[in-house]
């Protein structure tokens, strides 16, 4: 005999809805390895934390100049066509950046840059045209390594779950630009 809950479900209707809701492992109703499922939940949850919480200070202090070592990227949205702004951690080296994206082609600001590779860059206060590719042969660990910021490249490791490296070709001599 199935028990019933105060409100008149079945015990089983419970654990159905509860399964459904993430409350219980989910592996045998997706069909897919547990750590694809790990992360998909980790990747959710960083995402809901840095977009809710990290990014909105972050945004602001990156805009004022006030973050070394973090750049805001302005890409056109690959659908809306509308301009979204991300924080990033870059390393610049002369005219190429150097952005080591957490979650790999899983971040919008990755799959905006692959479909539309023009880009802008908040640079030390100033915004400068840029060209960014996705560069799929180069490892993402040892281009961490080349960061100056070692708490961010922990970070990125810590947190990442598909990392991604992506080169930024900043137009030469670039001033701001302001015609977006």
């Amino acid at each position: 005999m199935v028990g019933r809950c105060r409100s008149g479900r079945t015990s089983l209707h419970r654990r159905l809805v509860q399964r459904d809701r993430g409350r219980m492992d989910t592996t045998d109703r997706l069909d897919t390895p547990k750590s694809a499922v790990d992360d998909a939940t980790r990747r959710r949850r960083v995402r809901f934390v840095q977009r809710w919480i990290l990014n909105p200070p972050m945004k602001a202090a990156t805009w004022l100049g006030l973050v070394p070592g973090h750049v805001l990227i302005e890409t056109i949205g690959r659908v809306s066509g509308k301009r979204r702004r991300n924080v990033v951690g870059m390393h610049v080296d002369g005219d190429v950046g150097w952005i080591v994206a957490e979650q790999g082609r899983h971040s919008g600001y990755v799959r905006n840059v692959e479909a539309n590779p023009q880009v802008r860059v908040r640079v030390r206060r100033r915004w400068r045209t840029a060209t960014a590719v996705v560069v799929v042969d180069d490892d993402p660990q040892a281009r961490l390594d080349t960061f100056a910021m070692a708490r961010h490249a922990a970070a990125v490791r810590r947190f990442g779950t598909d990392l991604l490296t992506v080169r930024i070709d900043l137009a030469p001599g670039a001033g701001p630009d302001r015609s977006r």
